[in-house]
């Protein structure tokens, strides 16, 4: 089963409001359980999955909470010269490459198109995150090691 059809997968589990769907290709089996929804407007799905697994690079260390921001409380991409650089599927941000390594890009770095800005990890598949716009990283909207969903803005550019 690939990726997309995953992708779809839970996106349909999401808009249903279904707790579980089970999924099975040949030795392949894929279990979506929808977490019970509380406070929070959307309750992400959890995956299990019978394949084979793939070796991948350890995740990094969450990073310690930072300290709240004294920017104004504007919407990240508000701007006329601003744009939200959004993650295409639900998954695990990583900012570097390995735990040790340096992240892509940092809060003021200059980017340009197709350069990668981060990895989302999902069904122990690394996606690499690239920009499709040049300009300068404003903000870092997600931490190391937390989870997105489909859609999540993690960065804004100024162009």
């Amino acid at each position: 089963m690939d990726l997309d059809k995953i992708q779809r997968l839970l996106e349909i589990v999401a808009e249903s409001g279904l707790d579980e769907v089970k999924v099975e290709e040949g030795d392949f089996k894929l279990t979506v359980r929808a977490t019970p929804k509380k406070a929070e407007p959307s309750a992400p799905a959890s995956v299990v999955m019978a394949a084979p697994p793939a070796p991948a690079p350890a995740p990094a260390a969450a990073p310690p909470p930072a300290a709240p921001s004294s920017e104004p409380s504007s919407e990240p991409g508000s701007g006329a010269n601003e744009a939200l650089v959004l993650a295409p599927i639900v998954g695990t941000f990583y900012e570097a490459p390995a735990p040790d390594a340096d992240p892509f890009v940092a809060v003021g770095a200059r980017v340009e198109v197709g350069q990668t800005l981060c990895i989302i990890e999902a069904m122990k598949l690394m996606n690499e995150i690239q920009a499709e716009e040049a300009g300068t990283v404003a903000q870092i909207l997600v931490k190391n090691a937390e989870p997105v969903e489909y859609d999540q803005p993690l960065f804004v550019i100024e162009k």
